[in-house]
């Protein structure tokens, strides 16, 4: 079983009102007819702090979204935005055209899509994984669904909690050029950019890419800002330096860690919301472990991945990642 791996995310309270602006929320079988503009009945297995979010927006854009969730509070909550709800994976996902999971780690990634999706769902359904999960079970998972008939992408997300909700999220999608055609306009009414990355498991490839840049960079930005006020800089000034010269990076102008610099972030909400601590950590072990395997040199990745690791096991992996600041 794999309810006891499931430890469905909690809500975070939102963002205090600010006027600053907020810039963070910044086969050989044929694919399912599930065609731009057209209504579909959509399964969705996942309902926490991102999932929530983007099974509301399916809603929004017209589709029949029937949900589950481990926990009650998140299943009254998606029944709140639209959702139909159901106390079992194979219940909702009967008579689907799409499922998509949105779930902690590629073990239940696995587990439900062997135990409860595979074979409980039509067989003309496409299955969208948006997880964020280790290249090789995501591979594993899509050749089995593929093997029962199934069209099966891995498109993993960029955003966070904010653009969960906004519908403004990035998806980096692994698959066929059929398959990926058909789960574009699904992955469209809950992002602002859908990009094909490749064959099976590069979504995941992408992703785990793209957060240990976020984590390396993060972790220099923080330590950039604190030389800064150490030295007598004013903040606000080096940010508005650095945010226009060659140091600037997305972690300094759309997600500072500062609180009171630049556009709103976690920050000003005592580092409440946005992307945890842990969450990054686990994005970077993910990273270091397919590095191991394909024998790549990641020195920086490596150092972002212990610095997260002693700030978890500190107490603190609930905070935003953003939050390493208060270390130095």
């Amino acid at each position: 079983m794999w309810a006891w791996l499931w430890n469905a995310a909690s809500s975070r309270s939102s963002p205090r009102p600010r006027t600053r602006p907020k810039a963070w929320p910044p086969s050989s079988k044929s694919a399912p007819a599930c065609g731009r503009g057209s209504k579909v009945k959509i399964a969705f297995i996942g309902l926490g702090n991102m999932g929530g979010g983007m099974a509301a927006n399916l809603v929004k854009t017209g589709h029949e979204v029937h949900a589950f969730d481990l926990s009650a509070d998140a299943l009254a909550r998606a029944k709140d935005n639209g959702c139909a709800t159901y106390t079992s994976v194979r219940e909702a996902v009967q008579g689907a055209e799409a499922v998509v999971s949105m779930l902690p780690n590629g073990a239940i990634v696995d587990s439900v899509y062997s135990a409860d999706v595979i074979g409980q769902a039509p067989t003309s359904a496409l299955l969208l994984d948006c997880s964020t999960i280790d290249v090789a079970t995501a591979r594993k998972v899509e050749e089995a669904a593929r093997a029962a008939g199934y069209a099966m992408v891995d498109a993993p997300v960029s955003g966070g909690i904010a653009a969960a909700n906004a519908g403004t999220l990035t998806f980096m999608v692994g698959g066929t050029d059929e398959a990926f055609a058909t789960a574009e306009p699904i992955l469209s009414a809950m992002g602002k950019a859908v990009i094909h990355a490749g064959a099976s498991g590069a979504g995941q490839a992408a992703k785990i890419c793209n957060n240990m840049i976020l984590g390396a960079t993060m972790i220099a930005t923080c330590e950039a800002f604190a030389l800064a006020e150490k030295l007598g800089l004013d903040l606000q000034t080096f940010y508005d330096i650095s945010s226009k010269a060659s140091g600037q990076s997305w972690s300094m102008t759309s997600y500072c860690p500062v609180p009171g610099v630049g556009p709103q972030s976690p920050a000003d909400n005592q580092y409440q919301g946005g992307f945890a601590a842990a969450l990054m950590l686990k994005d970077l072990k993910l990273a270091m472990a397919a590095a191991q395997t394909a024998g790549a040199q990641t020195p920086m990745g490596a150092r972002a991945e212990d610095l997260y690791q002693k700030f978890a096991d500190a107490g603190h992996g609930g905070l935003d990642f953003s939050a390493i600041i208060k270390t130095l």
